[in-house]
């Protein structure tokens, strides 16, 4: 089997060509549908309907986005920057939320700090790279009123009104993501209607995207690359979905590579099993998918972790073939960007 590094999942991606900016229809994104057999078919999102059969089942990731970046004081005057990672606990007698933090000096625990100018938090124990911090109220009730929603590093603009619309899915449910799940970015709800008029199945799992998607690979060796946490639960209802949908010989189609992580996490056992938990799960060329057939998702960032997954699950060289496709036709990436539709080769590409 090809042993692959760091720098085979690189690429060179045009400034302009990152996607600043949602279209006003979501559904009015390009979709590059890829075969497994590497033909490539340039369409418009909304044509996805005519790839999905009667009794197909699209899984989608329900988390919400928080306002989760802050801008805050120390007690000593000095300013901090935060960005919420994952909020621990919401208990009235216990409100500890896990940031990423940006200050000239790390504040001591027991210190305090004032976030936009409305409340204090108390910093707790250190956690690696982050920080805990404890709230006074409920942690999503002061997130929706005075946080700002954290758009991508790579978008250049602060989040506005739009922006906050657009940077949710309109199936959003549960509070917990830092970063959207962005391939349901182009579904409305129109065309979820269309999918179920058509005889299309829709379920849902639960991956709360943390920061940590968006950290650069740093090793040329995958096999030192510690992956960042997630949690993520899959209802027994969506799993009970699954099973019949395999055993009726119909496609399950993971909107996003956050569902994807979900339910291949829950499928390490080798069958999928309802529950929740923290997944680690690190995808790369050589892994066997146990439960997705194909999958939408959107164009990622070179050397990330999401570009060997696509890589896992398509083929190394589909993937880089179709990236020099959606470059050359001038695609749109990331986040606010174009969409794929991919389908597993995983069990039949070389051992």
């Amino acid at each position: 089997m090809t042993t692959y590094t760091l720098s085979d999942f690189d690429f060179e991606l045009p400034d302009d060509l990152i996607a600043q900016t949602a279209l006003p229809d979501r559904t009015a994104s390009r979709l590059l549908h890829v075969e497994p057999e590497g033909q490539l078919h340039d369409r418009v999102f909304a044509d996805v309907t005519g790839l999905l059969q009667p009794g197909d089942l699209l899984v989608f990731n329900n988390t919400r986005v928080l306002k989760a970046r802050f801008f805050g004081q120390k007690e000593s005057g000095g300013k901090v920057q935060l960005l919420v990672e994952r909020v621990l606990s919401n208990t009235e007698d216990d409100r500890r939320v896990l940031v990423q933090m940006r200050a000239s000096k790390s504040p001591l625990p027991g210190s305090r700090i004032r976030l936009a100018d409305a409340f204090d938090v108390v910093v707790g124990e250190r956690a690696g790279e982050f920080f805990t911090l404890h709230f006074p109220a409920d942690v999503f009730e002061l997130l929706e009123q005075y946080g700002r929603l954290p758009l991508p590093p790579y978008i250049a603009h602060e989040a506005d009104d739009y922006d906050e619309e657009r940077y949710q899915t309109v199936y959003s449910k549960v509070p917990g993501a830092v970063a959207a799940p962005t391939a349901g970015l182009h579904f409305d709800q129109a065309l979820l209607d269309r999918c179920v008029a058509n005889g299309v199945q829709l379920a849902y799992v639960t991956l709360h995207v943390g920061a940590g998607t968006f950290q650069p690979v740093r090793t040329e060796n995958l096999q030192e690359h510690q992956m960042h946490s997630e949690w993520y639960t899959v209802p027994a209802e969506t799993a009970e979905l699954i099973e019949k949908t395999k055993a009726a010989g119909k496609s399950v189609i993971a909107v996003g590579t956050t569902s994807m992580r979900a339910l291949e996490s829950a499928s390490q056992s080798g069958q999928l099993v309802a529950g929740s938990g923290d997944t680690r799960l690190f995808i790369t060329p050589g892994y066997r998918f146990k439960t997705v057939d194909r999958l939408i998702t959107n164009f990622h960032l070179p050397k990330s972790t999401l570009m060997m997954l696509v890589s896992a699950f398509a083929g190394y060289q589909q993937i880089r073939d179709a990236y020099a496709h959606a470059i050359q036709q001038r695609y749109r990436f990331f986040s606010y960007g174009d969409a794929m539709m991919l389908t597993n080769t995983s069990g039949k590409q070389d051992a």
